[in-house]
């Protein structure tokens, strides 16, 4: 009996299962038009595609009310926590997914939705387009949904580019209503690439190394896609001979510390002193319940 190939995308997903962290977006390969919202789940007040959301000018309403609902105050916080109230979920499906499977889920636009709820927040964006990235020797080269790149270098062009022409109308819309800097909105996003590929490696007992060079090559084509960035993050290896003895340091502050001042820099801040950072580090291989 011949068994039917798993579509790209899924294989993707199934990846990510095993995984205590994988914040996916919610999938629905299954609209025929492109133009129509994902159907109503439960509590879904009003879906909005990411091209159109900026374009009818609606970031700029859904940020002051969401922000006014659960704060920050500040204006540099709160914007780097909008968009990773948007853009997390499809950030870790990228990176996570080429990372884990060597594919590179491709997004657009057009099949980023966010779905707005009643309660005056965002729920979990939902994903409609299914097109995956893959290279020419991969079992799933031949699939409908895959497109095929030459070699792992043209595979990670695609995928930059995508991201970049995906995120940025809603990049820009944040900056346009905040006036907080694009290389600080970009450098959100181009750190979490990072961090949604070392996350698995150390979940997984991998190499962080590798994985933190794999997902260089990643940022270096997002960079050259157009994401603008102040500097990049650099891995910070804290507990020797350990499996989860390297983290990673931001190029970019997100500014939380401005947003809440009694907690101090994030572990994971380029202005925390290193030595704060390893011993804090440290810590968690102590007492694992406080590792995120």
């Amino acid at each position: 009996m011949t068994m039917t190939p798993v579509p790209p995308l899924q294989a993707v997903i199934d990846a990510c299962a095993p995984l205590k962290f994988a914040p996916l977006p919610y999938i629905r390969a299954d609209l025929p038009d492109q133009a129509a919202s994902p159907r109503p789940r439960s509590g879904t007040e009003h879906w909005y595609r990411a091209d159109r959301m900026a374009a009818d000018g609606h970031v700029g309403p859904l940020f002051d009310r969401l922000t006014t609902r659960n704060g920050p105050a500040h204006r540099l916080p709160a914007a780097t926590r909008f968009l990773r109230v948007l853009l997390r979920e499809p950030v870790f499906l990228v990176s996570a997914g080429l990372y884990l499977t060597g594919r590179a889920p491709l997004l657009a636009p057009e099949h980023l939705w966010f779905p707005w709820l009643p309660s005056g927040g965002f729920g979990t964006p939902a994903v409609t387009g299914t097109r995956v990235a893959v290279t020419a020797g991969d079992p799933a080269a031949g699939h409908p949904d895959a497109v095929v790149a030459a070699d792992e270098a043209e595979l990670d062009r695609m995928a930059a580019e995508h991201m970049v022409q995906t995120f940025t109308p809603v990049i820009d819309a944040v900056h346009d209503h905040t006036r907080v800097g694009r290389r600080t909105l970009w450098g959100w996003a181009l750190d979490t690439t990072h961090f949604y590929m070392l996350n698995p490696a150390r979940f997984l007992g991998r190499d962080a190394r590798h994985a933190w060079e794999r997902a260089g090559r990643l940022g270096e084509a997002l960079i050259a896609a157009g994401a603008a960035a102040r500097a990049r993050p650099r891995l910070f290896p804290f507990y020797e001979n350990h499996p989860r003895g390297t983290w990673a340091v931001r190029g970019t502050c997100c500014f939380d510390y401005k947003g809440d001042p009694e907690s101090g820099y994030c572990t994971t801040c380029p202005l925390k002193c290193d030595t704060d950072r390893r011993v804090e580090l440290r810590r968690w291989i102590r007492n694992p319940a406080m590792a995120p």
